[in-house]
């Protein structure tokens, strides 16, 4: 018998928080193609534009030719190929760290590392807005969770207190947190975080995957850029964003990699990511490191720079480092209702809502990328100024 799922489904329409999938056309010009339109994108995490970067392109056609596609096996059974060590020195060297792992995913990367550092017996405290794939990890591990407000020191430091009177003599204390933040672009107060970490006897997880390959000298990431890579314990990234590729990576200690190589349950019981994406992304981090890769980044700078100065005081980011810039609007409706005019003017800008973000904070996400043009820019900040409009007038009428 077939399960049912048509009231459900209904539910989630009536709400606004019904997805769907949709078919696009990417180019390398910022812009994208589907349903017959075209639209400016202001919704991928493709930073630096290096997805279809020749070199980059270039390296999958050769791994393809001497590797073929798929990688055979686990990564402990025959599925290690020359392009997986070769990438794992490269992203160790890159993060000033001992060894790298690479994952299928982030979201593997997550699954298997949280429950291979922490299980019954020990405690979790992470911040309220830690990436799904992060809150999934800490609820596998079974261990105790204590969640803090976002970027909250005073709660941290209340829950790391709490975590010690309570932790036995062979607990472990894991604070997890991003460097930038996946739905608001703002960063953590990482020295703070360490500090109070340091106070307490615990470790640190970090997630930089929106700061890998933007922020810091190489685009290194938060932690190199505060002088602060030694001092945390696990680091992890993506392959998937500024680097344009796909995968997930953790980088720290040779005794750390080797826990997880043998710890890991989504590094062990995965087949290996397939020798190409590995190449691929060795060599996007060649760009990243490269003079053209500091001109893509400084590009990127300058487009930020505009938007942080043109949207209106309602959309202006806190303390933000990256390239993603909450429109913050509130119902699940209103976003939906954002987002499809603003497709009327020829922009990409899909809403998030709950659950991805909190109740009454739903939004659209707009990110910017090395290819998007002043002309575009202009696009989006006119549209920003007319929302914020048309919110103040509904603001005046409803106070009236």
């Amino acid at each position: 018998m077939e399960p049912d799922f048509s009231e459900g489904l209904e539910r989630l329409r009536e709400r606004g928080l019904l997805r769907e999938l949709r078919t696009v056309i990417n180019d390398n010009c910022g812009e994208i193609e589907f349903a017959g339109n075209r639209f400016v994108n202001f919704a991928s995490n493709d930073y630096l534009g290096l997805s279809q970067h020749p070199a980059v392109a270039e390296a999958a056609r050769e791994a393809i030719a001497r590797y073929g596609i798929g990688a055979g096996a686990s990564r402990l059974i025959t599925g290690t190929h020359p392009p997986h060590r070769l990438l794992e020195e490269k992203l160790a060297a890159y993060k000033n760290a001992e060894a790298s792992l690479v994952f299928s995913t982030g979201y593997a990367a997550a699954l298997g590392i949280i429950p291979a550092l922490v299980g019954a017996g020990d405690i979790v405290i992470t911040d309220k807005l830690a990436h799904a794939c992060l809150i999934d990890g800490i609820r596998l591990s079974g261990a105790v969770i204590r969640v803090f407000p976002h970027n909250h020191l005073g709660k941290l430091e209340s829950h790391l207190r709490w975590a010690r009177q309570h932790l036995s003599s062979s607990g472990r204390i894991l604070i997890v947190t991003e460097s930038v933040f996946s739905m608001d672009g703002d960063c953590a107060p990482l020295r703070s975080i360490i500090q109070l970490k340091n106070s307490f006897g615990a470790l640190l997880l970090l997630d930089e995957a929106h700061a890998t390959g933007l922020v810091g000298p190489g685009g290194r990431g938060l932690a190199t850029a505060l002088g602060l890579d030694e001092q945390i314990e696990v680091r992890m990234g993506t392959l998937s964003k500024a680097l344009g590729v796909a995968g997930g990576f953790v980088v720290g200690s040779r005794q750390l990699i080797s826990w997880l190589i043998n710890r890991a349950r989504s590094f062990i019981y995965s087949t290996a990511p397939p020798p190409l994406l590995c190449a691929a992304a060795a060599a996007a981090l060649d760009v990243v490191l490269s003079e053209e890769g500091e001109a893509l980044r400084a590009t990127l700078a300058a487009r930020i720079a505009r938007l942080d100065d043109g949207l209106p005081n309602r959309f202006q980011r806190k303390n933000g480092a990256g390239a993603i810039f909450p429109l913050i609007l509130g119902s699940e409706m209103a976003a939906l209702d954002a987002a499809s005019e603003a497709r009327e003017q020829g922009l990409f800008i899909p809403p998030v809502r709950y659950p991805t973000v909190p109740k009454g904070q739903a939004r659209l996400r707009a990110t910017l990328t090395s290819l998007h043009s002043e002309q575009h820019l202009d696009r989006l900040i006119q549209w920003a100024q007319k929302i914020d409009e048309r919110l103040a007038r509904t603001s005046t009428k409803d106070s009236a």
